[in-house]
C-alpha cells in the first residue's frame, strides 16, 4: 500500500496493514475546513472516465481526515489502488509536500492490531407490510447515538470460526474485539441539504480471517465514501 501525507513533523502515520499485492494508501492536501464530498478525488483525474458513476470503486479511494487544533491544520488521509498526482494542490495550501508511504505486510491470524475507522452507521427502517410484498426496500436511517454506532460495527466483527457474512448477510471485516473496550463517538452534520452522521470507533482488534481484513482494508467498511467515510486504519 502507498499513503503520501502533508502534515506537521509533529503528526504521527497510522501504518496501515495490507496484503502483499498492493493497494495505495496516500495522504492528501488539507483544507482550513472539514473536505467537501469527493475532495479526496482532486489527485486522480484521468485514470477514469470523466462521469463515471463508479468511479470511486474502480480506483479504490478511500479516506479520512483529522484535525490538529493546536496547529490550525487539517490532515486527510487518502487510499487508493492508483497513484495520485497533487500537482494541481496550490503550495500555500499545503503545510509539507504530500508524502507517500508503501505499505506491504502479511497479516496472521491471532495478529494484534490497533485500528480507528470513521463510519456512517446506518439502519434499513421497516417499509411496511405492502412494501415488503412488493419487495420494496426501506428507507436508510442514520444511527444517532455512539452506543448504536458501535452495535452497528460489533455486528461486522468476525469471531475466530465463523464465516465472513454474518447470520443477516452483513459482510463482516475478518478480525474480533472486545465491544466494552471500543471507544466510540458520534457527530451528525448537515451540508448542502444532507444530514450525515459519522461515527469515529477506534480499540484493539485480533486477526480471525486474514482474506476477510484485508477485504475490508482495501475495499472500506461503510456508506459515505465521498464525505470521509469507510476507511479503516490499523498499526
Amino acid at each position: 500500500m502507498r499513503r503520501s501525507a502533508p502534515c506537521s513533523p509533529s503528526t504521527s502515520t497510522d501504518p496501515a496493514a495490507g496484503p502483499a499485492s498492493p493497494a495505495r494508501r496516500r495522504w492528501g492536501p488539507p483544507s482550513p475546513t472539514s473536505p467537501s464530498p469527493d475532495s479526496d478525488r482532486g489527485g486522480f483525474y484521468g485514470w477514469v472516465e470523466d462521469g463515471a458513476a463508479d468511479a470511486r470503486a474502480q480506483m479504490g479511494v478511500l479516506s479520512t481526515w483529522t484535525v490538529d487544533l493546536k496547529s490550525s491544520l487539517l490532515v486527510l488521509v487518502v487510499q487508493s489502488r492508483v497513484p495520485a498526482d497533487w500537482s494541481r494542490v496550490p503550495t500555500d495550501a499545503l503545510k509539507e509536500k504530500p508524502r507517500t508511504l508503501n505499505v506491504d505486510r502479511v497479516l496472521k491470524a491471532g495478529d494484534s492490531l490497533t485500528f480507528r475507522t470513521v463510519v456512517n452507521p446506518t439502519r434499513a427502517a421497516s417499509p411496511g407490510k405492502d412494501a415488503t410484498e412488493k419487495k420494496i426496500r426501506g428507507k436508510r436511517i442514520a444511527h444517532t447515538t455512539a452506543h448504536h454506532a458501535r452495535a452497528w460495527f460489533t455486528q461486522r466483527l468476525q469471531p475466530a470460526g465463523e464465516p465472513a457474512p454474518n447470520p443477516k448477510g452483513v459482510a463482516r471485516i475478518g478480525a474480533a474485539a472486545d465491544p466494552e473496550k471500543m471507544l466510540g463517538s458520534l457527530r451528525s452534520t448537515a451540508r448542502d441539504g444532507l444530514a450525515l452522521s459519522r461515527a469515529e470507533i477506534k480499540g484493539r482488534l485480533t486477526v480471525t480471517d486474514p482474506e476477510a481484513l484485508v477485504s475490508a482494508l482495501s475495499d472500506g467498511i461503510s456508506r459515505a465514501r465521498a464525505y470521509g467515510c469507510g476507511l479503516l486504519l490499523v498499526r
